[in-house]
């Protein structure tokens, strides 16, 4: 067994990757977490309808049993094109083939820091295929939830088979039959925990209910003062001002303890 190899830190793995990564790719990634994804999903869309001037349509997908369904051997056959060190290889392979799905050389623990790292690995080879191949401009990714953003239905109704063929192809995964969905931006997108309009959003009512249960079973000021962080990046006046008559100060609303 080796034991001279020490592992770099994470922070130092993700840095060395992310310089691999396209702009629109989200989560796991310095200045790269759910609010940025959420105003670039905003602003791409502003963008495609003219300020607001057009019909902009949305395309939402979402991967089935994603962390379940990775293919080990194309992920190992990604990071070795890229890391040349023999130890670390030898590392990376025996952190990946300690676990699978319930078939051999199938997936990847779900909630693992390498995961979320290996996740943005495995899915750059979709954003690369969108970016450069279909030169696709208004698309965002977060994990395993995509988006593309245009004013036009048609060219969504082209890019799904398209998208669905490569993941399928490359990449050994299936979209969520039940979680693709195409509608206006204006009839509200649920995207990342949020349902998005054309001026405003709003948190998904899930969410909601989850945040509310949550709180009343870990009632401090920390679990509070998450929730009034999380929801200053949206309309959520109403909300806010329930929570921070819990007992917490939200200076948004200007409640005191």
């Amino acid at each position: 067994m080796r034991s001279t190899f020490a592992p770099c830190r994470s922070s130092i793995a993700v840095s060395f990757f992310d310089r691999i990564f396209v702009a629109d790719s989200f989560s796991c990634r310095l200045d790269k977490g759910t609010h940025a994804a959420l105003n670039r999903f905003r602003d791409i869309a502003r963008k495609a309808g003219e300020n607001h001037t057009r019909t902009v349509w949305v395309l939402k997908c979402d991967i089935r049993k994603f962390f379940a369904s990775v293919n080990q051997t194309i992920l190992l056959k990604q990071l070795f094109e890229r890391i040349p060190d023999e130890d670390i290889r030898w590392l990376l392979a025996e952190i990946v083939g300690s676990f699978n799905s319930g078939q051999s050389g199938v997936g990847i623990p779900l909630g693992n820091l390498t995961s979320q790292l290996f996740a943005n690995v495995y899915l750059n080879e979709l954003d690369q295929f969108v970016k450069q191949d279909l030169r696709y401009p208004n698309y965002v990714r977060y994990a395993d939830d995509f988006v593309f953003v245009s004013p036009h239905k048609n060219e969504l109704l082209a890019v799904l088979p398209i998208v669905f063929d490569y993941l399928q192809s490359n990449l050994r995964l299936a979209m969520h039959p039940d979680k693709i969905i195409l509608k206006t931006f204006a009839s509200g997108i649920d995207f990342l925990g949020w349902t998005h309009f054309l001026d405003h959003r709003v948190l998904r009512k899930t969410t909601e209910r989850r945040m509310f249960k949550r709180i009343a079973e870990q009632s401090g000021k920390a679990t509070l003062k998450s929730y009034l962080g999380l929801l200053s990046h949206g309309n959520t006046c109403g909300l806010r001002w329930l929570i921070a008559n819990r007992g917490v100060a939200d200076p948004l609303i200007g409640n005191n303890q």
